[in-house]
This record gives structure tokens, sequence and C-alpha cells, in this order.
């Protein structure tokens, strides 16, 4: 607990570097920047089975776009346009270069699975080397992820992509998922770098410079696989416990995760059938060139005019190429990151309770003197300030979070945005 103690503070160039669009949506409102949250609170909550009326509800919905009231002193995130502009007096206060390529995949007799070379560049002096270069599959990114939970339960630790398994598949991974997966673990190493908090763990320092059989000897380190049981299971008991004062902030906060979680996951649904739709679109479209093509081969009167039909055709098509890989690579990934992050978000709140449901049964057992009362006395003592710290940590990264998240969301769809501008002014060219 002690990385907690220190609330965690944006560095002003501090936000995820580069990843490829994936891999990334406060308030009075979802996607707001202000700091009130009672417009949130009175929502509507939307339906989400009802699909043809899913765009319009969505448009009606003025509080999701409400974009406007950004402090200009903000963290900026790397895919918001606020941080291409940078002051020339701004020092330049990053250190930590991190790039996940070169997907590579390894057969052996059990299994199949595919390893990224991640490479690190630094200039931090408690590194031994300026550059390293290791090679790390996705059961250890999990790892990680683990490890900065247990180290930084209230932290908001980045998402990973899920494992997906299709069942049935004689490749189990195609190019296109290995890509996808490659950029998102590169978004997900970039946030860890760039977090006041989190760039500082051990953990990930080793994550990025051990080689293989040394992250395995420093795996073996960690807790037993009894003393983690244990703690499940005494987290569990704490959690169906619950906890009987919530702080009025932390409920606050409770209920915007729930009302996020539900409107990100309706833009996530509207944007997939959008692209799906945008697909069907396309793939119907291209087969009318080479048609009228064809049809003008065998009409000399309008050989000229059919032509022209088909090279507009095809200039659409192209056009149209272009926006869906614009809103792949642009949207959808930002939209579903978010996703990922409210489910994160749930984990957090959760990790948070049970400390301080630890903290209660403590003093109900004083109040009742069921235990020895000095013992009591002096746990109290050790939890209640475990309790300020973990408080402290997220009311801290939970503001980085949000001004992160809204600057990310606005970024997405202004890009998008100019991409069908761009789209409409080619095909009417």
């Amino acid at each position: 607990m002690e990385g907690e103690c220190r609330a965690p503070q944006a560095r002003s160039s501090g936000l995820p570097a580069g990843g490829a669009g994936v891999e990334s949506p406060g308030g009075d409102a979802p996607l707001s920047g202000s700091s009130g949250s009672s417009a949130l609170l009175q929502a509507e909550v939307l339906d989400l089975d009802e699909d043809e009326d899913d765009l319009e509800v969505f448009s009606k919905d003025a509080s999701l776009m409400d974009m406007n009231s950004f402090s200009p002193m903000m963290p900026t995130s790397p895919l918001s346009m606020i941080n291409q502009v940078k002051f020339e007096d701004e020092p330049d206060l990053k250190d930590l270069f991190i790039t996940v390529d070169e997907p590579e995949s390894h057969v052996t007799t059990i299994e199949t699975f595919i390893t990224y070379r991640i490479i690190t560049k630094t200039s931090r002096g408690e590194f031994d080397s300026s550059e390293f270069e290791v090679r790390r599959r996705y059961q250890d990114f999990l790892w990680l992820k683990e490890r900065l939970e247990d180290a930084h339960p209230t932290l908001i630790i980045p998402p990973l992509p899920e494992k997906f398994i299709v069942k049935g598949m004689v490749e189990r991974f195609n190019d296109d998922f290995i890509e996808t997966r490659r950029k998102a673990l590169h978004k997900f190493l970039n946030r860890i770098a760039d977090h006041p908090t989190l760039t500082f763990n051990e953990d990930f320092k080793v994550f990025l410079t051990a080689q293989a059989w040394e992250l395995s000897s420093h795996k073996k380190q960690g807790p037993g696989l009894l003393s983690r049981m244990g703690q499940t299971v005494r987290a569990v008991a704490l959690s169906m416990r619950g906890v009987k004062s919530r702080p009025e902030e932390f409920m606050e906060m409770n209920n915007f995760i729930e009302t996020f979680s539900q409107k990100i996951n309706l833009i996530d649904k509207i944007s997939q059938r959008i692209y799906k739709e945008e697909r069907e679109y396309f793939d119907e479209m291209k087969e009318y060139g080479p048609i009228h093509i064809l049809w003008s081969a065998s009409e000399e009167d309008l050989a000229d005019t059919l032509k022209g039909v088909a090279s507009c055709i095809d200039k659409c098509c192209k056009a149209t190429e272009k926006r869906m890989s614009g809103l792949s690579e642009a949207l959808l990934p930002v939209v579903h990151e978010y996703v990922l992050y409210s489910e994160m978000l749930m984990g957090v709140m959760k990790r948070r309770d049970q400390i301080q449901a630890e903290l209660d049964s403590k003093v109900e057992a004083l109040t009742s003197k069921k235990a020895d009362t000095d013992l009591l006395t002096e746990e109290i003592g050790k939890l209640e300030d475990k309790v300020e710290c973990a408080n402290n940590a997220l009311k801290a990264d939970w503001e980085r979070w949000k001004q992160n998240m809204q600057n990310d969301i606005k970024s997405a769809f202004t890009d998008m945005a100019e991409e069908n501008i761009h789209y409409y002014e080619q095909v009417l060219g």
C-alpha cells in the first residue's frame, strides 16, 4: 500500500504513448467534463434490446454528447487532438518509450501460442541499460496486470484485451486478431508507462527487462497458491458481508460507473452495428462496377455513360473503404477499450469496499469485545491508515481517468466526423 499513500498526479506529458487506436469512451453526464454528477445519476436507463430505436435514442440523449466543459490544464491522451499542441517552454518529461511489435507463432506438442517483441527505451537511472528487448506472451501480460492489482488495489489498472478462444477453428489466431491484440497490448503497456504511480512498479520493470527464464523465476517469488487462495476466500467473505456505510463520494462514483457502463456498452453496440451495415453496403456496391463495364460492351450508344457510372461507383467504393478503415481503427477500439474499463472500475470499487469491510469487521469486534482489545486497537489503527490511503489513491486516479476518457472519446468522435466530411467531399467531387 505504500505506493498508494502518494496520490497519483498526472504529468504534463505523461499520457499513453502511441498505440494505434485500440485497444480506446465524468460530470453532469457520462461524457461531460463537469465535476457534478446529478444529471448523470438521474439519466434514464436505455433499453439495450430495442435495436430499431438505438440510433434514435442515442441521438436524443444530449447528456451523452456534452463534451464542452474541458479544463485547459487537464492531462491529455495520445488520441486527443489537444495532445498535438505543445507549448514551447513545456519540458518533455517522458522518459520511458515502449513498442510492442513482431508477433511470432510458437508451436509445441502441448499448445500453440503467440509471443510479441517488446522494445523499451529509457533514460531512467534505475534501469541497468537504456534499451531492452524481450518477448512476452499473453499470459505474461495477464500476470503483470494481476500483480499491479495486488500492489495497487484502488488504482485504475488499464484493461487487457479479452482472451478470445474460438472453438473449432483450425487456425487459432488469424492475422486480423493478432494485429488487433498487438495494438491493444501496446496501448496497455504505454498506459502503465505514463501512469504516475504504476510506471515505477517493480514488477513492471521486471516485465520490460527480464529474459524469459528470469521472468519465470521472478513469478515464482510471488505469493504461494495457498496464500493466494486464502486471500481470495477472505476477500469473497468480506465482499459478501458488504460495507455498512460507504462514503457518499464513493456512492456517487459507483452510480457513475453503473450508468457509464450502460451507455458505453450501448455506444459499442451501435458502433459495431454501423460498421457491419457499412461493410454489407461496401460488399454489395463493389459488385456493380464490373457489371456496368460489362454492360457498356453490349450497349454501344450508352457505353460512355455506363463507363462513367462504373467509374463513379469505383470512386465511392474507395471512399467507403477508407471510411470503414477509419471506423475500425479510430472509433471501435477506443469505445471497446472503455467498455473494458467500465468492468475494471467495478473491480476497483469492490476492492475498495473489501478494505473498508475489513476495517468495519474489526471495529465491530472491538465494540462487542470479541477479541483482545489492545490487539484489535492496533489492527484498527493500521486498517484506518490503509483505508485512507486506498481512498485517496482512488479519488486522485478517478479524476485523472475521467479526464483522459473525455479526451479519448471526444477525439475519437471528432476524428470520425472529419472522416465523414472527407468521405462526402470525395464522393461528391
